[in-house]
């Protein structure tokens, strides 16, 4: 079964649940074009959750880069003087 054809039964079974439901008198607010509103404004929603988890974790892996340039950085200044010292008191061969 091929996609419009499961959307095209899903679509009529909204339809006639609809139709019984304001026969009883319960509601006539259940319809296809509610659904489909409901359904784009979900979208919508989760789109921009989506969209806010991203920018959270690239300002994260942003502050991670900048911590572990900084540990490199520092770690370099520090290291640096000492290995010159280490292979000035190594017996040259």
């Amino acid at each position: 079964m091929n996609t419009q054809k499961l959307l095209n039964l899903a679509l009529e079974c909204v339809d006639a649940l609809g139709y019984q439901l304001d026969q009883m008198g319960i509601t006539g607010k259940i319809n296809r074009h509610n659904i489909a509103a409901f359904l784009m404004a979900e979208q919508k929603h989760l789109e921009g959750e989506w969209d806010s988890i991203q920018v959270r974790v690239n300002l994260r892996r942003m502050q991670f880069e900048r911590i572990t340039r900084q540990i490199e950085t520092r770690t370099d200044a520090l290291i640096g003087p000492i290995m010159s010292q280490v292979n000035r008191l190594r017996p040259s061969h």
